[in-house]
């Protein structure tokens, strides 16, 4: 599966420099835009798959950009990121034609949860190719629209919305190895111990076979294979 390209529209140096760096590091292929004008330039002459739109711009409010970017036809799904919380400025966002709406400060792992969810529902409304879906392990893979492991065989595999979650963490850096603690920040709610990391490596392996996750020792977990 490819990287999915992400439009990044923020006139705070020090956000973008985080955010693109968090989100790079989990897989998109981030571009930067500093204002409205600058934005919508970069929607006229490339295709994104997800834009991350700021309100307080320094050459206006972000809605007259996403406006702009529904009159022009764009379908592109837009989140937008701002400090603008009271329920009179979400309802504005969603009606200029924003598919989601996160109030600043937000947590790192809802953003990339709902960014994640934009991503499936975008492909789903395209009636995307399957490949689009899939996160590879080996010859098997992570069926990002279902939610499902799929053998190399073709044989689907129920997964708890905790395995699939864990399972993705993994898959979309199958390279990283990723530390317990890490993984309980990621993946669990804060009051769980390091011991439940440990007990859904075990229910996957059960599932999925030993392979499905590797214990690097002394360091945590990468991505294995299904099979």
């Amino acid at each position: 599966m490819g990287r999915p390209s992400l439009l990044l529209v923020e006139d705070d140096p020090v956000l973008v420099g985080l955010l693109r760096r968090l989100l790079a590091g989990e897989g998109y292929d981030v571009t930067a835009a500093s204002d409205g004008a600058d934005a919508l330039d970069r929607m006229a002459t490339s295709a994104y798959s997800v834009v991350v739109l700021d309100r307080g711009l320094p050459d206006g409010d972000g809605l007259a950009v996403l406006r702009r970017l529904r009159t022009r036809g764009s379908d592109t799904p837009v989140l937008v990121l701002t400090a603008l919380g009271a329920v009179e400025d979400r309802v504005a966002g969603l009606d200029a034609g924003a598919e989601d709406y996160l109030v600043k400060p937000f947590a790192v792992d809802e953003l990339l949860a709902r960014l994640r969810a934009l991503l499936r529902r975008a492909d789903g409304a395209r009636g995307g190719d399957a490949a689009a879906h899939r996160l590879g392990m080996g010859r098997g893979w992570l069926d990002l629209a279902t939610g499902e492991a799929v053998r190399p065989d073709g044989t689907r595999i129920g997964l708890s919305r905790t395995e699939r979650d864990l399972l993705e963490t993994l898959a979309r850096r199958p390279g990283r190895v990723f530390g317990r603690e890490e993984l309980r920040d990621r993946v669990f709610a804060a009051a769980d111990t390091l011991g439940a990391v440990d007990t859904y490596v075990y229910y996957l392996r059960r599932k999925l076979g030993h392979a499905v996750i590797r214990t690097v020792r002394g360091l945590g977990y990468r991505a294995g294979e299904i099979s």
